[in-house]
């Protein structure tokens, strides 16, 4: 009778056993995979939240946040070694114009003063840069694309400078030991450039002149066979948002820890932008993001980073993963 009982117990166990294992399978063939290009702006952090507090598991994805310069983001997608990108808009543009299609499916944040041109105290108009030495991040990168609009709203162009390539961190860290005339930016590496005084001064940022927002893009026929994981993409990022607002002092600390800052001095960086949610995504999609991609265009054209104006810009864009 006991052993009848027990090969009962282990039958039973068995089939539960089994059920759980059913589960997890079942569970692990909803989710999806995805890896993502991006680097350590302060603007990108929400989605390493994301990553972090479990939220991408939480809605099905499985992703991995690639850490990829800027200047190659672009041949990992061509390449498909990721299939979606984090950058600035007229990145995507570039990409696109230049044969690597992507579509923009939410929008990240807006710089407010996290990007600029720091340079020697004894410079003090634009008109000053004239054959001075700029330390900037390779074409097709949101630094250059910085000069670029800067030197262009201050009616110069590149060709006034000269350039040397570096990316946007050892740019900052070479500009305040002594190096170049110049150095173009973003933050958390900017505030590298605040905190030295004595080196140089920052002579222009976005809230001077407005021009850095970061989208979310997916490589199209990524897109097409993955509308619910796309759509799962854009909600992880705003319950990211959500959970900012909430908890902000531990969020910091988690998106800090990502770019080696402590959580206080990640939150000062953050303070140089914003980061914008469903309702700000849904009127910037409306309009504004279609007039800035045309108007960045015109800079990027002139500068040699494209060759021809993109014709099909509707093709770029996808707003129905935030409504």
């Amino acid at each position: 009778m006991a052993m009848r009982t027990t090969a009962r117990r282990l039958g039973a166990l068995a089939v539960a056993t089994a059920a759980l294992a059913l589960g997890s399978a079942a569970q692990a063939q909803q989710t999806t995979k995805l890896a993502l290009g991006m680097s350590g702006w302060t603007g990108f952090a929400p989605l390493s939240l994301a990553d972090k507090a479990g939220i991408f598991k939480k809605n099905g994805l499985d992703v991995e946040l690639k850490m990829i310069p800027q200047k190659d983001r672009h041949l990992a997608l061509a390449s498909k070694a990721i299939q979606c990108a984090a950058t600035t808009i007229e990145t995507h543009v570039a990409w696109n114009a230049n044969g690597v299609p992507i579509v923009q499916i939410f929008q990240l944040d807006k710089s407010y003063g996290a990007d600029g041109i720091a340079v020697r105290n004894d410079i003090k108009t634009f008109a000053d840069l004239k054959g001075k030495t700029v330390a900037v991040d390779a074409p097709g990168t949101a630094s250059y694309f910085t000069l670029a609009w800067l030197l262009s709203k201050n009616g110069m162009k590149v060709k006034d400078v000269k350039t040397v390539t570096l990316a946007p961190q050892p740019a900052a860290q070479s500009f305040v030991t002594g190096q170049n005339d110049a150095a173009v930016t973003y933050e958390p590496y900017l505030s590298t450039v605040r905190a030295n005084p004595d080196a140089g001064k920052i002579l222009a940022t976005t809230l001077d002149f407005p021009h850095i927002m970061d989208t979310v893009g997916c490589a199209p026929e990524w897109l097409k066979a993955n509308p619910k994981a796309a759509q799962a993409l854009a909600d992880s990022y705003f319950e990211a948002l959500e959970l900012i607002k909430s908890d902000q002092a531990k969020s910091y600390e988690i998106m800090g820890a990502v770019v080696k800052q402590p959580g206080e001095a990640f939150g000062k960086s953050a303070s140089f932008l914003r980061w914008q949610d469903k309702a700000a995504n849904q009127k910037f999609f409306a309009g504004e993001l279609q007039q800035f991609m045309k108007d960045a265009a015109a800079i990027l054209l002139e500068a040699g980073v494209i060759r021809k104006m993109p014709e099909n810009w509707s093709a770029m864009v996808d707003d129905s993963f935030i409504k």
